[in-house]
């Protein structure tokens, strides 16, 4: 029944429980008003991120609108007069930047319409109550036993799902509940499979799963009818709050914190395991467990939503798993959920961070047992027990459960082996999710500690030792070359070397003063005692390794190993080598 208009080709799913942050980046003021660069960022990548201008007229406007949480948020005042000065719009700015953090960090305002369309509006600007409406009324058309009593606005948390109250036209005294969603980014079923699938639905009977009277789905999203329950949910029964309430206005700020009696969260931990099992056996992934997804008809618990996974929509504590690389398939989402929901029907809140590292009082040491098993921190790294380990647990083990309903779900195999290949792609997205997760926290890590004062302490005293050592090493060196040339110009002035048998090159003689000398054609010899032996010695010591004859040394004389003339000398014109090798 293709009553919903499908979706555009290309069209990008986004995943609505990414966490957003937010960072004023500038202000700049205009004739008469002060506006602020805002940077947005969608998850760890920077590259996700864009920028927006608001004023503060903007911000007073959202903080309105979220008083329905009943929170005080820490919006900084208005001013009439001065509110153009430097000063006052440095000091609005620091206020500006810490409600923002305040509201980004709050789990349930996160993921609220006001706050994703304040900070960013391309994505979150469609009206999805009427995209709901116009999709309902076209299914009234091929329908007409159904009729719209009223939207029930924003009683759930989900962006893009809806609800309305129905009656039939023939039982007006009759209330249900109609939810309409769109689908989500870990829809990884055909089409075809995924309308069989969600036509199954009302198929399925278990006395733990609230039942689905009337399903149908098109390319695009779902439609599903079920009774309405006048008692509400677990999380309703915990926050003594009315069905029919804003999702804001209900779990927000709760009046009175009181936990269930031990006996209550005995039986209701129990049965909730029991439908998880089942559906495990059966291969129907879940991954949506938490309290507005438990309805209370009696004494019972019984499951909702489990069209969710069909629809790929997100889990709602997915922004929690997705920090643990052990929580990595979907039955350990559902065991860690199920931490969360123990947690709050034994305290009657949920808790301030994950994981816990340590837990109040509890009505006993065995609900305090499960939960170390699925909140501490220990569990959180070293991964989370079964469901089978759960239920064998002492705080669930001697609960008995009296039901005559016997459970069926009938899923063909074709269908089965799709839920598999579904089950595997969403499992190998939340896996590859954390990995960025994981390599963004060490890097993040790595530059928080390179940048702390002690690093950088560390640093400048590396630096200065490394430059006392270079100036030491260069100091050495600088030295033993200036003792090289002192021993090698002492050893030529004591030992100069002769040769008697060869004359002495006129350059030579002419620096010797004995030019006139050899041109004659005598005999020169040059002793130690020479006054010139010094400035000589340099230039036989060429004339010799020029020749390359091994010349006896004079009396008194030590031979050292020819150097070039150029190494004592570098001035020494090569004319004059010229001359010699003539001579």
């Amino acid at each position: 029944m293709a009553f919903m208009e499908k979706p555009p080709a290309g069209k990008v799913l986004l995943d609505d429980t990414v966490p957003l942050t937010a960072a004023i980046e500038a202000s700049q003021s205009l004739q008469s008003h002060t506006e602020y660069i805002i940077r947005v960022q969608r998850g760890i990548s920077v590259e996700n991120s864009w920028q927006i201008v608001r004023r503060y007229s903007d911000f007073d406007l959202l903080n309105n609108s979220l008083q329905i949480a009943g929170l005080s948020l820490p919006l900084p005042p208005k001013k009439l007069i001065g509110n153009m000065d430097r000063e006052f719009i440095a000091e609005r700015q620091k206020g500006l930047q810490n409600y923002l953090n305040v509201i980004t960090t709050n789990h349930i305002l996160s993921n609220c319409e006001l706050v994703k369309k304040f900070l960013d509006p391309n994505n979150y600007s469609a009206s999805y109550t009427e995209i709901a409406l116009q999709q309902v009324s076209m299914f009234f058309r091929s329908e007409p036993k159904w009729e719209v009593v009223e939207p029930l606005k924003d009683i759930g948390w989900r962006i893009r799902k809806k609800y309305f109250l129905m009656k039939i036209k023939n039982q007006p005294k009759e209330r249900l509940v109609l939810s309409w969603a769109d689908l989500g980014p870990d829809k990884y079923l055909s089409d075809k499979d995924f309308q069989c699938l969600i036509k199954l639905l009302p198929s399925c009977l278990h006395p733990y799963i609230y039942r689905v009277t009337f399903a149908t789905a098109n390319e695009s999203s779902a439609l599903l009818i079920r009774m309405f329950n006048e008692k509400g949910t677990l999380k309703d029964l915990i926050y003594k709050a009315k069905p029919k309430d804003p999702f804001l206005r209900k779990y927000c700020n709760p009046k009175k914190i009181q936990g269930l009696e031990l006996q209550q969260i005995k039986t209701y931990g129990r049965q909730i395991l029991e439908v998880l099992k089942f559906l495990h056996d059966k291969g129907f992934p879940y991954g949506h467990l938490h309290a507005s997804n438990v309805m209370l008809e009696g004494d019972a618990c019984r499951l909702l939503d489990l069209e969710n996974s069909l629809l790929g929509l997100p889990s709602f504590y997915r922004s929690y798993f997705s920090q643990f690389r052990k929580i990595n398939t979907l039955e350990s989402v559902d065991v860690h959920c199920f931490g969360h929901l123990l947690y709050e029907m034994t305290y009657g809140r949920p808790p301030d961070s994950v994981p816990v590292d340590s837990f109040p009082p509890a009505p006993s040491m065995a609900v305090v047992a499960v939960l170390e098993s699925t909140l501490s921190c220990e569990a959180c790294k070293n991964g989370m027990p079964t469901v089978s380990r759960l239920l064998q647990m002492p705080l669930f083990s001697d609960v008995l459960l009296t039901t005559s309903e016997k459970p069926q779900f009938k899923i063909p195999t074709k269908l089965k082996e799709a839920l598999r290949i579904a089950k595997e792609c969403i499992e190998k997205r939340l896996i590859e999710e954390q990995k960025q997760i994981h390599q963004h926290r060490r890097l993040t890590r790595a530059q928080s500690h390179h940048g702390s004062e002690e690093e950088r302490k560390k640093r400048k005293i590396l630096a200065r030792k490394k430059s006392k050592r270079s100036a030491v090493e260069n100091s050495e060196e600088h030295s033993a070359k200036y003792s090289n040339s002192n021993n090698s110009a002492g050893s030529g002035a004591s030992s100069p070397l002769t040769s008697p048998s060869s004359p002495t090159p006129p350059s030579t003689a002419a620096a010797l003063g004995l030019g006139k000398d050899v041109k004659e054609g005598k005999d020169v010899r040059v002793t130690p005692t020479s006054s010139t032996c010094a400035s000589a010695t340099s230039s036989s010591l060429a004339s010799c390794e020029h020749r390359g004859a091994h010349t006896a040394s004079a009396p008194g004389c030590e031979w050292r190993e020819p150097r070039g003339l150029t190494q004592l000398h570098p001035e020494f014109p090569k004319r004059n080598f010229e001359e010699s090798r003539n001579l």
